[in-house]
């Protein structure tokens, strides 16, 4: 498999990873006001949030490693840096640093940022010809 179809695979799944901590962050208070059996489930449990981390940290760092390789985008690199730290951060201390909502609210503006990073790295590849 080339570099070019690894990182636009990776993009699209770190993306996508992303994406679903994102929804998990906007969702989980919904389910937790509409039913309270879920908060003694995995849902609410602060080890979920670690791992959702995990996953997303190598497949981002692949992805925008060989991007940034490729089209030497800084914007992509600081993107991706600066939302991957935060994320770990925020899986990391955020409860204990911001509190509840604010954890939720740093997660999320982290999550948005990775993903514009991944976003713009996913574009400057195909604008780059990437795809051929």
């Amino acid at each position: 498999m080339e570099n070019v179809t690894v990182q636009r695979l990776l993009d699209r799944v770190a993306i996508a990873a992303s994406g679903l901590c994102m929804l998990h962050w906007l969702v989980t208070p919904v389910l937790l006001i509409v039913a309270p059996i879920l908060t003694s489930t995995i849902m609410a449990d602060e080890e979920l949030h670690r791992i959702l981390v995990v996953l997303v940290l190598p497949t981002s760092c692949i992805s925008l490693f060989l991007g940034c390789r490729r089209h030497k985008d800084r914007m992509v690199f600081i993107l991706g840096i600066v939302g991957l730290m935060s994320l770990v951060l925020t899986a990391y201390l955020g409860h204990d640093v911001f509190g509840e909502l604010g954890e939720k609210v740093a997660t999320v503006i982290s999550g948005v940022i990775l993903v514009s990073g991944h976003f713009r790295n996913y574009r400057l590849c195909r604008h780059d010809g990437c795809d051929a």
